[in-house]
């Protein structure tokens, strides 16, 4: 177990202090910052909370109510008798436009905005509000609360009514999809370095001197535990900062209220997360046991990386239909579950069978993969300079 730990330590601290990995680590959260940044600033330049006039010739507005003050409703309306006060106020920089009623509003509901420069967009909504609320007044309080808020379209699943996905929900489905990219980035990252860590020790034959001292299986485990720690740094920091703009900003953007960082697919996730890092670690580590040099190692490790892809190919008849055969078979094959998991309890209740199954089948074939990265290496020592075949590692096993 201690040497375990020294390879685990030794593989940590060498990937996580070169200025490549911070270079990487730092290059994602400070484009999620600047994005945010830019976002906030858009909201903010197109938000203007100077008065708003209006001249009213339908009567509508004759005494009017005003609806609630909040965070998001700030604007004054400010009432024109006619259309050549209303301009001078204009002019002279009291308002920053005013909207003309029609005469026949209620059959046209012709609204005519003037103003010399573009009406911040909160002004225009505060406006559109001011109009609903004046429609409304006189009916019953629960009437006229039901026509403000409008018409809401909700699809829930038969399996579980309580699932549902709405107009306001889009972005909770997407969160697991974004969940797993930042996945497939950090477990290829992390692999990458595993790989290119042992064909270069593999080339200068600093492996022969360790093993000396140490068994395959013991290196490739320290080593493979200490890439995942790699890639679960990644990931915490990745995590970490997108969740920090988030809070931040979501005060200032109405539509993040009704974002939930909460769900099934968060646990999914969480719990295959180990898995996957150590497969994919393992037959990189097997890969770059078995290659003659790291340009060729790099060229076989795609094939690993490319199944990660696959459900988001795919996603339009995952969502469609995320209990369809092929959703199941993706749930169940080991590269893509991850994914696939998370992907399809955004979307429906999986059976509890399909998650044990998938988990163990993922689990397994993780273990299995370490076993063959530790069995190719030792084989791969023996054969210095020759590659070696998938095939050679069983036969040899055998024998």
């Amino acid at each position: 177990m201690r040497n375990i730990w020294l390879v685990f330590w030794h593989e940590y601290a060498r990937q996580v202090l070169r200025k490549r990995f911070l270079l990487v680590l730092l290059s994602l959260p400070l484009i999620i910052v600047l994005s945010g940044g830019v976002g906030v600033l858009a909201v903010v330049v197109m938000m203007n909370n100077d008065p708003i006039g209006y001249v009213d010739h339908s009567g509508l507005l004759t005494n009017p109510a005003a609806p609630a003050q909040t965070a998001e409703r700030r604007v004054d309306m400010i009432a024109f008798a006619d259309d050549a006060s209303a301009q001078q106020a204009l002019e002279e920089g009291q308002i920053q436009g005013y909207y003309v009623v029609a005469k026949d509003y209620l059959q046209t509901g012709e609204v005519v905005l003037v103003a010399e420069e573009p009406v911040g967009e909160n002004a225009q909504d505060d406006f559109v509000d001011f109009l609903k609320v004046n429609l409304v007044k006189g009916l019953d309080s629960a009437v006229a609360e039901r026509l403000m808020d409008g018409s809401k379209i909700e699809v829930r699943a038969l399996e579980d009514l309580t699932r549902k996905a709405g107009e306001n929900d889009w972005v909770n489905l997407v969160i697991p999809l974004v969940m797993g990219i930042f996945l497939m980035l950090a477990v290829n990252t992390s692999g990458g370095y595993l790989l290119q860590a042992v064909v270069e020790e593999k080339e200068n034959r600093t492996m022969e001197i360790v093993i000396t001292s140490i068994s395959p299986e013991q290196l490739m485990a320290g080593k493979i535990l200490g890439n995942l720690s790699v890639g679960l740094t990644q990931l915490l920091v990745w995590f970490a900062v997108p969740v920090g703009v988030f809070l931040g900003v979501r005060p200032f953007v109405p539509f993040l209220r009704d974002i939930n960082l909460g769900g099934s697919y968060v646990w999914l996730s969480l719990a295959a997360l180990p898995a996957a890092f150590v497969l994919v670690a393992a037959l990189m580590a097997a890969v770059g046991a078995t290659a003659t040099e790291a340009r060729e190692a790099q060229q076989m490790a795609g094939l690993f990386t490319i199944p990660l892809f696959v459900p988001y190919w795919l996603i339009t008849p995952l969502i469609e239909s995320p209990n369809s055969l092929l959703a199941v078979g993706l749930s169940l094959f080991p590269l893509t579950a991850p994914v696939t998991l998370a992907a399809r309890a955004a979307f429906t209740v999986l059976p509890v069978w399909q998650i044990v199954v998938s988990l163990g089948l993922l689990y397994a074939t993780a273990f299995g993969a370490l076993w063959l990265a530790g069995r190719a290496f030792r084989l791969g020592m023996l054969q210095y300079g020759k590659r070696l075949k998938l095939a050679e590692i069983f036969r040899r096993q055998e024998a």
